[in-house]
């Protein structure tokens, strides 16, 4: 049965050899029956030297223009033919593509500015902004003299950063990520216009409990009260609003570190106008409970390389440490941090948004699998076991992290007989926060002293 073929172009199927210069038509090479007898061309009359040759067209002549507009036509086809697969099949574009998918659409983001929240595994997302910055010669806003911090719990001022002198000549940093609270005219002072900012939220039911465990021996409303289901029931017998900035890990504590009132009632109009300041601020919020999605987004919108945003988890508490709140005291922490929740709620969505915008579900399962089996090779490579180890374990002094209050904050081991760049790179993963941080500062300010870390010589 003849197959009806519209004109797509000026040449019938007649004429398909004008678009091509070897091999059958497309119609033969398919294995489709359209009785129509191609004749062949000479390789002049393909490149149009030898003029119009009527006889070569039998039916339309060959007008200047033919060939190319067969060819648009050809091209049209075969997308129209990869897409129309592609949607039978289910399947993204992209992942056909690996290798366009992959490609940035320009130079990496160099200036950075991360919001580092409390108990939010925003020790993981430091160590990946401390290695960006080591292994790019990237400069660091860091705490000035032997501080750790860049002023924290007050708000943050440009003084409080390394090499930063007030009222002496503005010095910009590439990279800003120590705890500090976000003070927005002050930051802008020591970072580029260009800033990217970001920062990372956890779901406040469990950087509650976190921060209990963590600073019950710090926080004066934490310090009398046995457990945090306790704490909840009756909060205000234990939290004296009075204290102020000493209370700030034990009632809203990431608005605080927005640089707003964390004892604020939670009235609507307050809360929309706090959170459209924060949308303003920053390009992103990260999600801790989704971490390893988080770092695939983060990766895209800074356009770093894959090995630039794998990371092992740091200054995270060994299983016994951690406590289960009761449902009903889930609920009294979700009241109790009123400000943190509708915070959390509001950009968990404007997260999963952003992602659903950047790429198709497939595309992310993807992604997300190449980033943990990139993990897990690493881990195969550097780890002694492959594992986080508790600090009796850890043989390496210089490895042990802070252990502050009840947490049982975990390590790591390096394997033995490592060649000296992959050491490096490996110790670069496992580094504490407060080490990475003074080695960054001994490599920026040589000529300073030191920074002393007191639990590392005990």
């Amino acid at each position: 049965m003849p197959l009806h073929t519209p004109d797509l172009c000026p040449c019938r199927l007649q004429a398909f050899s004008s678009c091509t210069q070897a091999g059958p038509p497309p119609s033969q090479a398919l294995g489709w029956n359209t009785e129509v007898s191609v004749r062949p061309v000479s390789q002049g009359a393909l490149l149009g030297v030898e003029g119009p040759q009527t006889s070569d067209f039998p039916l339309l002549g060959r007008p200047p223009w033919a060939s190319t507009q067969c060819f648009w036509a050809m091209l049209l086809l075969l997308a129209l033919a990869v897409l129309l697969l592609a949607g039978i099949m289910h399947v993204d574009v992209g992942l056909l593509m690996p290798q366009l998918g992959d490609q940035a659409d320009g130079p990496p983001v160099t200036n950075v500015m991360f919001l580092k929240t409390h108990k939010t595994a925003s020790s993981t997302v430091l160590n990946i902004l401390f290695r960006f910055a080591e292994t790019h010669n990237l400069s660091a806003a860091l705490p000035a003299g032997g501080r750790f911090h860049l002023g924290y719990p007050w708000l943050f001022l440009a003084r409080y950063v390394e090499g930063v002198e007030q009222g002496g000549p503005r010095r910009r940093f590439n990279i800003m990520c120590n705890h500090l609270r976000f003070n927005p005219p002050e930051v802008q002072k020591v970072m580029p216009n260009d800033t990217f900012y970001f920062s990372i939220l956890r779901n406040p039911v469990f950087q509650l409990e976190s921060s209990f465990v963590y600073y019950k021996s710090h926080v004066p409303a934490f310090r009398n009260v046995a457990s945090l289901d306790t704490f909840l029931a009756s909060p205000w017998t234990y939290y004296n609003q009075s204290l102020g900035l000493s209370n700030a890990y034990a009632r809203n504590s990431m608005w605080f570190d927005l640089g707003f009132d964390n004892d604020a009632p939670p009235e609507e109009g307050y809360v929309r106008a706090r959170l459209s300041d924060v949308e303003r601020r920053f390009q992103l919020l990260l999600i801790a409970e989704h971490f390893d999605e988080s770092m695939v987004l983060l990766q895209r919108l800074l356009r770093w390389r894959l090995d630039d945003v794998v990371a092992f988890r740091l200054n995270s508490r060994s299983r016994r440490s951690v406590t289960s709140l009761s449902p009903a005291g889930q609920e009294r922490a979700k009241h109790w941090c009123a400000l943190d929740w509708r915070l959390y709620q509001h950009f968990n969505r404007t997260f999963w948004a952003r992602l659903r915008a950047e790429m198709s579900p497939r595309r992310l399962r993807s992604e997300v699998a190449r980033l943990r089996e990139r993990r897990r090779e690493l881990a195969a490579l550097c780890l002694q076991d492959g594992e986080p180890k508790n600090q009796s374990q850890i043989t390496d002094l210089r490895l042990r992290p802070y252990q502050p209050g009840r947490a049982d904050i975990l390590g790591y081991n390096l394997r033995p007989g490592l060649d000296n760049q992959t050491l490096q790179t490996c110790q670069r993963m496992v580094m504490p926060e407060l080490q990475y941080m003074a080695h960054l500062y001994t490599l920026q300010f040589p000529d300073k002293p030191p920074k002393n870390i007191a639990f590392l010589e005990a």
